[in-house]
């Protein structure tokens, strides 16, 4: 049985860019659906004893939409969750600095360029800082419940902008929510998945 995550911060931690409520909703309604569609979709099923991410990727394989999404946007949510902190005003630090101003030219060109494709994805999505395969950073925009493990990407960082991410809290202004969320991201996490993919 798959489970929501547990978290290293509590549900009014991420205030004011998420509130209590706008996390609640968030955390405990949409992202909870998700896990409780997986779990009945998988039960009984050839999926049933398999990894999130081997489902993930087998049910991409066979276009079994149903599966995917929930199982997607479980992995994307708790993904996401990870990449916020309630320890304010992180910055980029290590190899993740380097390789950023390596590619961008320095970090406020990174988050401009990043800003600019999560303001710019047109309806519900996901925009993340992946590794390709030949190690390089990039900036992908996917629709949807779409993830990187599909594309033999590893993610480093992503920002939900589906709708029910921001709209409690900031209403319809999803760029006003993404240049506040620069504000509670978590680069000491995004550091340790960079790490961990160059092994």
């Amino acid at each position: 049985m798959f489970k929501l995550p547990q978290l290293a911060f509590k549900d009014d931690a991420l205030a004011p860019t998420i509130t209590a409520e706008g996390f609640t909703y968030h955390y405990g309604k949409h992202h909870q659906t998700y896990v409780n569609n997986l779990n009945n979709l998988v039960k009984n099923s050839i999926y049933e004893n398999l990894t999130l991410i081997d489902i993930i990727i087998e049910s991409s394989k066979t276009n079994d939409t149903p599966v995917f999404n929930n199982a997607a946007q479980h992995f994307n949510h708790s993904f996401f969750w990870n990449c916020l902190s309630d320890k304010k005003e992180q910055k980029p630090n290590g190899e993740i600095e380097k390789r950023i101003i390596e590619k961008y030219g320095s970090f406020e060109e990174f988050k401009a360029l990043f800003s600019e494709k999560a303001i710019k994805l047109f309806g519900s999505g996901w925009v993340w800082l992946v590794l390709t395969e030949d190690k390089q950073l990039d900036i992908i925009p996917l629709k949807d419940a779409d993830t990187p493990l599909t594309n033999k990407q590893i993610p480093l960082l992503t920002i939900d902008v589906w709708e029910h991410a921001y709209y409690i809290d900031h209403r319809n202004a999803r760029a006003q929510f993404v240049a506040e969320l620069w504000n509670i991201i978590n680069w000491e996490f995004v550091e340790e998945q960079l790490i961990s993919a160059l092994k």
